[in-house]
């Protein structure tokens, strides 16, 4: 058993800062992933971070407020979007101060690129690789900060005692025990959830929705879970993700026709879905960057030139790209007040949140910005909670319940391959759980899900090897996967209207009635109650159980 203060786990950029902001005042601090460290989404992130660098621009500020909460099709946070907007200043002087060097002009300023859905040029960059500059810079800084790290460390449960937090049920990669972590207090960063569309996605398949689910198991409410942004270009053979950058740079969408279709830098669900239906009447979709002079991609798309080249065999600077949507970014998540959770103790922040900040639909640019700005805000509620607490007890009637399930996946066999299920539900999800959505569709993805979580009871390791198993872990992410896969299925059958990622064809207007959250309260086996965050909407929630 070790004991901390603060716990955070997620190694992105919110993860980072929170761990970061919760070393001051000597504060003894963990920092736990999965897998790498150096491979969180936030590290692969290319873009940029937006932000007005100005802090006396309140015009400038006021437009960045103005464009998430429009991007957020009328679900937008005022209180979240107004505190994101107006840090962001702040936060670019930290991430300098923390050593990222973020491209500047001539003039020795930062420079800044348009994005989609902005009406200025706010993005700040580091070519077309600034996550992973931001990440690797604060990985150094959390390590002059005295921050531990725990890597391979997979995270089952939350142990909490009264309705406060008690510390972390992990298991430990390198020999398969299930051992347990104390806290004070924690900080839940773990990303987001679309992994799960495994094939149709930019993220690692390891982004399997751990922390949605571990929260669910403790009580807590998921919100606004139908909402997965698809990125509009991703390489077509790989899913890599062709940066929104290429498009910031003057890049144009073009069909097999040689027509320009789309305002490439409208917001993401409106290109995704302008792609998806150029797709659908047989088209081809490429990003054309012919017309920008070769020794400027190289240097503000070295990342895309040298990935296009190696992955699809194309120059980009003479031949065209083929491009199609992937499944990207989530914007539902745990539910939280800024960073605070009904449970004592318990933040959250990053991609595996939702506190409205982004509504329906994400603004590119706005996520290493958000992890960055409410991981800082995290770090800091976290380490105000510990002062003057005690530790809790352990409920080890709990811990017993983790380490019986991880004896019986390796004690019995199994005929069952568990990566033919993960590449079954990622390809299902996105046929059925997509870009576009019907009540037909979501009604198969429900009986399949039903399908799926009986078969997963069976899956056993093959190995009975303890050291290094990476069946075992897999196979918890897929009962993962396949809860958060439910909750997602279910609140898209709820929401019965169409509002920025999530589109569904048999209801193609917004509904003015649903402009609010749909919450995903409690779980049990196989069900989920669901609800609005407005009262009265009660009645649409007692016609859908009826109907």
């Amino acid at each position: 058993m070790m004991i901390y203060d603060v716990i955070v786990v997620g190694g992105g950029i919110g993860g980072l800062m929170a761990a970061i902001e919760a070393t001051r005042n000597g504060a003894r601090v963990a920092l736990i992933t999965k897998g790498n460290l150096f491979k969180s989404n936030s590290s692969m992130a290319s873009g940029g971070i937006n932000a007005v660098l100005d802090y006396s621009d309140h015009e400038g500020i006021a437009k960045h407020i103005d464009d998430t909460l429009k991007g957020s099709y009328g679900l937008g946070n005022e209180k979240a979007v107004g505190y994101m907007c107006r840090r962001a200043p702040l936060i670019i002087d930290k991430l300098t101060e923390y050593g990222v060097e973020f491209d500047r002009d001539e003039n020795g300023n930062i420079a800044q690129r348009s994005f989609g859905g902005g009406s200025d040029k706010r993005t700040c960059y580091v070519g077309d690789k600034t996550g992973s500059a931001i990440t690797q810079a604060l990985i150094k800084t959390a390590k002059t900060k005295g921050v531990h790290f725990l890597v391979n460390t997979f995270v089952m449960n939350l142990a909490h005692s009264g309705g406060r937090v008690s510390g972390v049920v992990v298991l430990r990669r390198f020999d398969s025990s299930v051992v347990v972590y104390l806290a004070k207090s924690v900080v839940l960063a773990g990303g987001g959830y679309a992994g799960i569309y495994r094939g149709f996605s930019t993220n690692a398949p390891d982004y399997s929705g751990d922390m949605h689910a571990v929260a669910l198991r403790a009580g807590l409410r998921l919100s606004d879970m139908e909402f997965v942004q698809f990125h509009p270009t991703g390489f077509v053979k790989t899913a890599y993700l062709v940066s929104e950058a290429a498009r910031g740079e003057g890049g144009y969408l073009v069909n097999s026709d040689g027509e320009r279709f789309v305002d490439e830098l409208a917001t993401r669900d409106v290109v995704s879905r302008a792609i998806s239906e150029q797709i659908m009447q047989g088209k081809e979709v490429f990003i054309d960057l012919r017309h920008i002079p070769k020794e400027q991609l190289e240097l503000k798309l070295p990342s895309l030139y040298k990935s296009a080249y190696n992955q699809a065999g194309i120059d980009i600077a003479t031949e065209l790209l083929p491009v199609k949507p992937v499944a990207h970014y989530t914007m539902g998540g745990i539910e939280a007040d800024m960073v605070s959770t009904p449970m004592k103790g318990l933040f959250v922040c990053g991609e595996c949140t939702s506190c409205g900040v982004h509504g329906a639909n994400r603004l590119g640019g706005n996520s290493l910005l958000e992890g960055a700005v409410f991981g800082e805000l995290a770090g800091i509620e976290a380490r105000k909670f510990i002062e003057g607490r005690r530790l809790l007890p352990i409920d080890y009637n709990q811990v017993i319940k983790d380490i019986e399930l991880v004896d019986r996946i390796f004690d019995q066999d199994t005929s069952k391959n568990f990566n033919a299920i993960r590449t079954s539900l990622g390809k299902m999800m996105f046929d059925k759980v997509g870009i576009v959505r019907d009540e037909a569709s979501l009604t198969d993805a429900f009986s399949y899900l039903t399908y799926l979580r009986s078969e997963v009871k069976s899956l056993h390791c093959i190995s009975k090897e303890r050291t290094n198993n990476v069946e075992l872990i897999s196979i918890l992410e897929l009962r993962n996967a396949l809860e958060v896969a439910e909750a997602v299925v279910l609140s898209a059958q709820m929401r019965r209207e169409s509002r920025g990622a999530h589109h569904r064809s048999d209801h193609e207007s917004p509904d003015s009635e649903m402009a609010c959250s749909i919450s995903v309260l409690e779980m049990k086996p196989n069900f989920y109650r669901l609800g609005f965050e407005r009262n009265r909407l009660i009645d649409k929630v007692r016609k859908f159980f009826k109907g």
